[in-house]
Order: structure tokens, then C-alpha cells, then sequence
């Protein structure tokens, strides 16, 4: 009876001992947390002084040249607005106006479309220049629009996309 009661103190004592060992790795060497001073990340982007696209990021889009855009690559990017806008002579305004005739008319111009009152008080004209700052970031161009769309980055995108609209009368 004396080796089982043995046998049964080393199995109690061996349990124990492992235990204290896991929880002493676990609370000290394993996991042991360290909170930052500052909550976050801190996300520095690097300064480039003699980049045109850091400029243009700065002061607006980059100039375009619509005559020479791509019409065929306008139609495929212009699908992207097909989801607010419609572009057939006469037709629907969806969440966004038609676009049918655009290059040349007044920002506000269709008489049927709710417009914000920061695009109804733009005034002005949907001249190449105007197209192209309002594509590059509409919301930069005429702060409180409605439109949600980010943007096109790449001026030759924009200039196709111009070229189709203008296309469409």
C-alpha cells in the first residue's frame, strides 16, 4: 500500500509541478503584454518636392489632352458611371443626371435633377478643364456634391472619358 500511495503522491505533485510551469511561461515568458504610450499607428508618407504627381495631389489634376484621348476606351471606362447615370438623348436621370450633351452645358443642367446646393451654386460651365477636375476628385472640385465617386487618377482615363461624353449628342 505504501508504493501506491507513492505513486499517487508523485502523480499530484508532478501535475502540479507542470501546471505551476505552464502558468508561469504563459504570464511571463509567453504572453506579456506591453501597451503602447500612443493608441494606433502613425502612417508618414514620404515628401517628394520635385514630383508632379505630389504637386498635383497638392494643387489639382494634371492637364489633358482630349483630342488625342481614346474614344473606344472611354466607351469601356464610362461603364463604371452607367451604374448613376445614363447617357441616351432623353434619357432617365437614375441617382445621378444624364449625361446625354454634357461638354459644354452649365453644371446644373438638367431641370429635373435634385443637385446639391453646393453643385447648384458652382455656376459655370462642364468645359474640358472643369470635367477633368470634377472626374479627378468631385469632391475636391465642388465640396458638399452628391456624387460619391473617388475619382479617376490617370489623366489619359479622364481625357478618353471626356472624348466619349463629347461624343454623345
Amino acid at each position: 500500500m505504501d508504493m501506491e500511495f507513492n505513486k499517487i503522491f508523485a502523480a499530484v505533485l508532478t501535475a502540479g509541478i507542470i501546471a505551476m510551469t505552464a502558468w508561469f511561461l504563459s504570464a511571463h515568458v509567453l504572453y506579456h503584454p506591453k501597451f503602447p504610450e500612443k493608441s494606433g499607428y502613425e502612417i508618414v508618407a514620404a515628401e517628394d518636392s520635385g514630383s508632379g504627381a505630389a504637386q498635383a495631389a497638392e494643387t489639382g489634376p494634371e492637364p489633358i489632352d482630349v483630342a488625342g484621348a481614346d474614344i473606344a476606351k472611354g466607351e469601356k471606362l464610362v461603364k463604371v458611371c452607367a451604374a448613376c447615370h445614363t447617357f441616351e438623348k432623353g434619357g432617365a436621370d437614375k441617382v445621378g443626371p444624364n449625361l446625354n450633351g454634357i461638354v459644354g452645358s452649365s453644371l446644373a443642367h438638367s431641370s429635373d435633377f435634385a443637385y446639391s446646393d453646393a453643385m447648384k451654386s458652382k455656376g459655370g460651365k462642364w468645359s474640358y478643364d472643369a470635367l477633368n477636375e470634377f472626374l479627378w476628385k468631385p469632391r475636391k472640385a465642388v465640396p458638399g456634391t452628391k456624387m460619391t465617386f473617388a475619382g479617376m487618377k490617370k489623366p489619359e482615363d479622364r481625357a478618353a472619358v471626356i472624348k466619349w461624353l463629347e461624343s454623345q449628342k
